[in-house]
C-alpha cells in the first residue's frame, strides 16, 4: 500500500473519529475507490493502530525481549543494544523527521507530559515502564532524538545473571551474604553497566517478610518480592505547582515504616536525607549512584551532599556510619554488563571515608582479594570463607 493511500485512510479516520478497526478501515478505502482482501485490510490495520497508539517503526524492536535500549538519531538511523554493545538497524526506518516528531510527542502525551516548540525535550516513564527521552530541534541538530529504555516486566534471577556473566558463583554468594548481614551498599558504575538490573536482582532476594519502600525518579526497579511499595517523582504541571522530588520521598518513605529503604539513582540533595536514614536504625537500604570507580564514590557523594549545604566534614562522619559496600559494575568492549569490583568503606587517619578493595574481578573471571576482604568478611560473617 502507498504511503499517499495511507495518509488518505488516516485523513479519514482522523475526520470520522474511532479506532482503526477493521470495519472503518475497510470503509475508508472503500471511501478512496478501492477495495482489499481481508489480510490486506488487517496489515493496514496493524500498521495504522502501531502508529496511532503503538511505536510506529519501534513497535517489533520493543516486542524483542533481548533490547534493552532503542535509540533513533535521525529518520534512517535506528540503534538498539541487546546486551552486546550498540548496533544499527538498517530495516527499521521513519518516513521523515517529521514521523519521528510526531511519534515521540505522541509518546510524551502518553506519559502525562508536554513535548512541543516551548518544551522540546522530555524524560519520562511510559505505562508500560519503559523510560523515554526526547528532544526536539534546535535544541538537537536534525532530526529529534528519541530514547527509549526498555524495563523488563520482571526482574532477572542471579542464576541469569551468573549465565549472562555479570556474576560468576563467587561473586552471587558473596553479594547474598551482604544481603544477609543487612550491610547498607551502593551499585555504582556508568550509565547501561546494569546497575538497575542488578539492584532489582537483589532486592528479590531480600526476606520475603521485609517491607521494602522504593524511591525513584522513574519507576524502574521491578523487584521480584511480594512486600514492594513504589514512590516516584513528579514534575510541576503547567502552573510550577505540584512537584515531587526525590528528597520529598525519601522523607515520605522514612514514615512508612520500611524495613529496606531504595533510592533508585542518588543524584543530588537527597543524599543527605539517605545518609542520615542510614544513620538511625534502617539497616540495609541502598541504591545506585554514577560513579567511573568503586573509589570514586566517596568524592561522587560528597559532591552530590554539597548541593545540599552539607560540608566535607559532616558528609564524610554520616557516610562513615551509614555506608558498609561498594559494589561496582563496568561495561567491557564486548558489551557485556559484569561486577568488577567490591569494595568496602572505612574512615581513614583524616577523618575522610575511603575505600578497600574487597574483591577484584577482571573480564577473564579471574578473581583477587584486596585488603579489605576481612573487613568484608567480618561484616558478612556468614557464607564469607
Amino acid at each position: 500500500m502507498s504511503p499517499e493511500l495511507l495518509d488518505a485512510v488516516r485523513l479519514h479516520l482522523a475526520e470520522h473519529g474511532g479506532e482503526p478497526t477493521p470495519a472503518r478501515v475497510a470503509a475508508a478505502l472503500r471511501a478512496r475507490g478501492r477495495l482489499l482482501g481481508d489480510s490486506e485490510v488487517l496489515d493496514v490495520v496493524a500498521v495504522l493502530r502501531s502508529e496511532l497508539v503503538g511505536a510506529g517503526p519501534l513497535e517489533p524492536l520493543l516486542a524483542d525481549p533481548d533490547v534493552t535500549d532503542i535509540l533513533v538519531n535521525a529518520p534512517d538511523e535506528v540503534w538498539t543494544d541487546r546486551g552486546s554493545g550498540l548496533q544499527r538497524c538498517p530495516e527499521i526506518r521513519f518516513a521523515d523527521a517529521t514521523a519521528v516528531r510526531r511519534l515521540a510527542q505522541r509518546l510524551a502525551t502518553t506519559a502525562g507530559r508536554r513535548l512541543d516548540d516551548a518544551h522540546p525535550w522530555v524524560d519520562a516513564r511510559l505505562p508500560d515502564g519503559t523510560r523515554l527521552h526526547a528532544v526536539l530541534p534546535p535544541v538537537v541538530v536534525g532530526s529529534p532524538c528519541l530514547s527509549l529504555r526498555v524495563v523488563r516486566s520482571r526482574a532477572f534471577t542471579l542464576a541469569e545473571l551468573v549465565a549472562a556473566g555479570t556474576l560468576d558463583t563467587e561473586t552471587a554468594r558473596l553479594l547474598r551474604a551482604i544481603l544477609d548481614a543487612r550491610l547498607s551498599f551502593m551499585i555504582s558504575g556508568g550509565t547501561g553497566t546494569g546497575k538497575t538490573t542488578l539492584l532489582s536482582c537483589l532486592l528479590g532476594l531480600v526476606d520475603p517478610a521485609a517491607r521494602i519502600v522504593l524511591a525513584e525518579d522513574s519507576a524502574e526497579l521491578r523487584p521480584d518480592h511480594p512486600h514492594v511499595v513504589r514512590l516516584e517523582t513528579r514534575p510541576a504541571n503547567q502552573e510550577g505547582a505540584g512537584h515531587v522530588t526525590l528528597r520529598d520521598l525519601v522523607r515520605q518513605a522514612l514514615r512508612m515504616r520500611p524495613d529496606r529503604l531504595v533510592v533508585g539513582e542518588v543524584r543530588g540533595a537527597e543524599v543527605t536525607d539517605l545518609l542520615s536514614a542510614l544513620n538511625t536504625g534502617h539497616e540495609g537500604g541502598c541504591g545506585t549512584v554514577h560513579a567511573n570507580a568503586a573509589a570514586d564514590v566517596p568524592a561522587r557523594l560528597e559532591a552530590l551532599g554539597s548541593t545540599a549545604g552539607l560540608d566535607r566534614a559532616a558528609l564524610h562522619s554520616q557516610l562513615a556510619a551509614a555506608l558498609a559496600v561498594v559494589i561496582h559494575l563496568v561495561r567491557d568492549a564486548s558489551g557485556v554488563r559484569r561486577v568488577a569490583e567490591i569494595h568496602v568503606l572505612e574512615r581513614s587517619a583524616d577523618g575522610l571515608v575511603v575505600t578497600r578493595p574487597a574483591l577484584l574481578r577482571d573480564a577473564r573471571g579471574h578473581h583477587e582479594r584486596g585488603p579489605g576482604w576481612q573487613r568484608l568478611a567480618a561484616l558478612c560473617s556468614v557464607g564469607v570463607s
